[in-house]
């Protein structure tokens, strides 16, 4: 069965059960404060668990694409050495908000597994939750058992403790007792041999959980305590890689349809052979896992970089290139080129991968040749490192920092250490590492108490389309305390005229008044489990009185118009550029704008200058705004709104039009583009490969820009001595100044010409080596140009030259690299110390580094110490 087939039977059969089929959430999470990736199929639905929405189906189905890398559920290192964990995987899943429960999730998952996919009977294993004692003291899942042991004997129902068969969304919310299906696919003499209940939960590769059944009803509050659940839940998860194992017969995922077509191109590629050699396969597995996490999380909308979920994209495509690097002797970027595979593999079923292809494989094809250079550089460094080491033991803390500066992997110095007959001392890397996480999670550590509820409301309204100001009373509220913020307190309103941040726009500010007068400042506003949050330092005095809730209106109005021109700045760039041209990212405040969008080249200044003109036209026309607040999807789509890739949109949208430009939207806007005043693009700059990114500003902002910059304008004429042309005045100014420069350097040049005879006479001969400790007048370049013309046709010659520019010493050494060799000796390690006489520091390479520092009075002294090292 392929594994198209195995996707479209799930989905089938729980849809002939009453189940609403819905689309997978994108894998890269927006607006949760608690993850960064979807990591389970349940996390889309966690407002209905939390009670926070209603559902439009009690029944629902799906296939979720989820990504494990980070936090409580981290499969990263495993990934690639076994054959069962990834990255990037499908969870299929079945639902139940309040309607059916334990018995109907027990027997349709029985049902699914044997009758409809036909896996034995007696190749089956589930585990039922055997109760706890402790804070909780929770009683055996009796239910379950008894239903499981009306469809198979009890030698096959195992009991599991809280670890294995208790699920817990988090430190807080929804949990409960879980019945885990496991799969047994040895041998029949295997079989015969061992039990495969005794296997069961002891990682072995053949016998395994493919099916996981939630029962969720309790509450975990923040004191750990638990409660009952107003309503009881069904939540399931099924590896969809591990059941195509199953029913295709093979002994591994990766032996499976999923992943061969990807792993017949790596072979193509790289001329390596999948089941040869342990450590090729391992590195092969990696490659065609983390190709498929990296790809649909940049399809998703999710670009590598160097913080947040970025950070984890990049970390697991490094990861890959790292593998073909070391084990696979690849040193060109190649891994991109396994997207059209995987595009024409899985399109089908995620067709946003076909559609997204261009971009996934540019971005791809970037990053490896970025991390490529890296790798070089940090070879470069690891060899100075190993040349300075006065032993064999290379300390962990010079590895911690080719680690944490350069990104150079920590597996790959220690091979290359061993290759060279060096050791790596692994527990004084794991020390710095240790102390550099502890530093991270102090710094991002965050406490939250329970929520006190004031009122039973269960839909927080948003008004703020209508009116910025409202009477409110507050629903709950609660504390929060975290190193970064200190202490704030989390409010939720019946409803509330304040924009909670989504789409790229900013939360609104503002502040409650109580009737007494007293004012409570809002901070901020943002999302959580669709409920709209108010941040404030202080807590209101009257906490179930009625509050009239301000909106910043300065602020709002500016944000809107910012808001509105990414929409007229989207079409623009379609009209001038091309259809192409797609949203890939927005941050709108109120002082600027910034878009992010995909195109294959830097604009020119007559693109920018037609793109703006196209935005102030439209500024020109007066377009009224146009919405509307409730339309079908399809609907919409059909109208031309423009959806975003990696957004959840649900059955219904709002539509937002000025004029030819209409797009899905939440966020506010200007209620006619005259509003704007003028539209100006403040830079063009380059995010990744194929993605540029506009920042621009209107308004006010537009004002004081042309002010600052006329003011700038008279300032320059007033110094040409108010010339009517100061272009022509400016260019003028710069041939002058470039003429003056190619003489300077002629000059220069001669200077340290003579220079060079003049100091190859003062060379003085210490222990068989030309040795020379001298101040000149020359800045940094000119001492380096200098010392390899001095060291030309020299094997031992030994320089140190200091110089004085500007308050500023400078200390060069150059060290013959015969003499390096010979020697043992680091130029970068004497500057280093030498750089403490001048109040600096400095590096570079064994035969060629500086220091710079601001102490000139210190150059004598440093001179003076060159000679030691001579006698080392």
């Amino acid at each position: 069965m392929t594994s198209q087939k195995v996707r479209e039977q799930f989905l089938n059969f729980f849809e002939s059960k009453g189940h609403k089929i819905v689309p997978s959430a994108p894998m890269v999470i927006k607006d949760d404060p608690t993850l960064m990736f979807t990591n389970a199929g349940m996390n889309q639905f966690k407002e209905y668990f939390l009670g926070n929405s209603i559902p439009s189906s009690v029944r629902v189905s799906d296939t979720q694409k989820c990504l494990r890398v980070s936090g409580k559920h981290n499969d990263l290192e495993e990934v690639g050495k076994d054959t069962y964990h990834h990255t990037m995987f499908e969870m299929l899943g079945n639902w139940s908000f309040g309607d059916y429960f334990k018995k109907e999730a027990i027997e349709w998952a029985w049902e699914l597994l044997t009758e409809v996919y036909g896996i034995a009977k007696n190749d089956l294993y589930v585990s039922v939750f055997e109760g706890c004692e402790g804070p909780d003291s929770l009683e055996m899942d009796k239910e379950a058992f008894d239903l499981w042991r009306m469809i198979l004997p009890e030698d096959r129902i195992i009991m599991g403790d809280k670890k294995d068969n208790f699920w817990e969304m988090g430190e807080q919310g929804p949990c409960g007792p879980c019945s885990e299906i496991h799969v047994d696919i040895r041998s029949s003499e295997e079989k015969a041999k061992i039990p495969g209940a005794t296997l069961v939960n002891q990682d072995h590769p053949q016998v395994v959980e493919i099916w996981n059944l939630v029962f969720m009803q309790y509450n975990r509050k923040a004191n750990g305590a638990l409660e009952n659940l107003p309503e009881k839940h069904v939540d399931t998860g099924m590896g969809f890689e591990r059941l195509c194992m199953v029913l295709q017969g093979v002994k591994s995922n990766y032996d499976t349809d999923v992943f061969t077509p990807l792993i017949r191109e790596i072979e193509a590629i790289t001329h390596q052979k999948y089941g040869k050699d342990g450590a090729t396969d391992i590195a092969i597995r990696v490659i065609a896992d983390h190709i498929r996490a990296v790809a649909f999380s940049i399809a998703d909308g999710q670009l590598p970089s160097n913080t947040g979920a970025g950070y984890v994209i990049r970390r697991i495509l490094r990861r890959a290139v790292r593998y073909g690097f070391t084990f696979l002797n690849i040193r060109k970027p190649f891994i991109y080129r396994l997207v059209k595979v995987l595009g024409e593999h899985m399109g089908k079923a995620f067709p946003e991968l076909k559609q997204q292809y261009q971009l996934i494989e540019n971005v791809v094809k970037e990053e490896e040749n970025s991390f490529l250079s890296t790798l070089e550089q940090g070879l470069v460094l690891l060899d100075a490192v190993m040349t300075a080491s006065k032993n064999k033991i290379i300390a962990g803390e010079k590895a911690f920092e080719l680690y944490d500066t350069f990104g150079f992997p920590i597996d790959l110095t220690a091979l290359i250490l061993e290759e060279k007959g060096y050791t790596l001392d692994v527990d004084g890397f794991e020390k710095a590492l240790k102390a550099q996480k502890e530093r991270s999670r102090a710094a991002s550590e965050t406490s939250k108490e329970d929520w006190t509820i004031l009122l039973d409301d269960k839909e927080q309204e948003f008004i703020g389309y209508d009116s910025l100001e409202a009477d409110v009373k507050l629903v709950k509220y609660r504390k929060v305390t975290s190193k970064k913020n200190g202490e704030q307190y989390q409010l939720v309103f019946n409803h509330t005229p304040f924009y909670a941040e989504g789409g790229g726009q900013v939360g609104d500010k503002g502040y409650l008044e109580a009737s007494n007068g007293d004012i409570t400042y809002i901070i901020d506003t943002k999302r959580e489990n669709n409920e709209i949050v108010h941040f404030s330092e202080t807590f209101p005095k009257n906490s179930k009185g009625t509050f009239k809730a301000s909106v910043d209106k300065k602020q709002r109005q500016r944000t809107a118009s910012n808001h509105t021109a990414t929409h007229l700045l989207h079409q623009a760039l379609r009209e001038v550029l091309g259809t192409h041209v797609e949203q890939k990212g927005s941050a709108v405040h109120s002082k600027y704008l910034r878009f992010d969008f995909s195109h294959f080249s830097k604009l020119t200044i007559e693109e920018l200058r037609s793109v703006e003109n196209f935005v102030n036209a439209r500024i020109e026309g007066h377009l009224p705004f146009e919405e509307n607040r409730s339309i079908p999807l399809k609907e919409a789509m059909a109208q031309g709104a423009m959806a975003l890739f990696g957004e959840k949109y649900g059955d219904t949208v709002r539509t937002v039009r000025f004029g030819q430009s209409i797009e899905l939207c939440g966020g506010t806007h200007v209620k006619n583009t005259a509003d704007l005043w003028h539209f100006k693009i403040t830079s063009e700059s380059t995010v990744a490969a194929g993605i540029r990114r506009i920042e621009a500003i209107t308004c006010d902002a537009v004002k004081n820009f042309y002010f600052k910059n006329n003011r700038a304008l008279f300032e320059i004429k007033d110094l040409l001595n108010n010339t009517k042309e100061p272009v022509k005045a400016v260019a003028a100014l710069q041939e002058e100044n470039a003429k003056l420069r190619k003489q300077l350097d002629m000059l220069l040049k001669d200077k340290a010409k003579n220079l060079k005879e003049t100091l190859r006479k003062e060379l003085t001969e210490i222990n068989g080596i030309q040795f020379l400790a001298k101040k000149v007048d020359l800045d940094a370049g000119g001492i380096k140009d200098l010392s390899f013309e001095l060291g030309q046709n020299n094997t031992n010659l030994f320089l140190l030259l200091a110089s004085e520019k500007e308050g500023k010493a400078v200390i060069s050494c150059y060290i013959s690299k015969e003499l390096v060799a010979e020697k043992q000796w680091n130029a970068g390690a004497i500057v280093r110390e030498l750089g403490k006489y001048i109040q600096g520091g400095g590096g570079g390479q064994p035969f060629y580094a500086t220091a710079g520092g601001r102490n000139p009075k210190g150059i004598d002294e440093a001179l003076e110490k060159a000679k030691e090292f001579l006698d080392k």
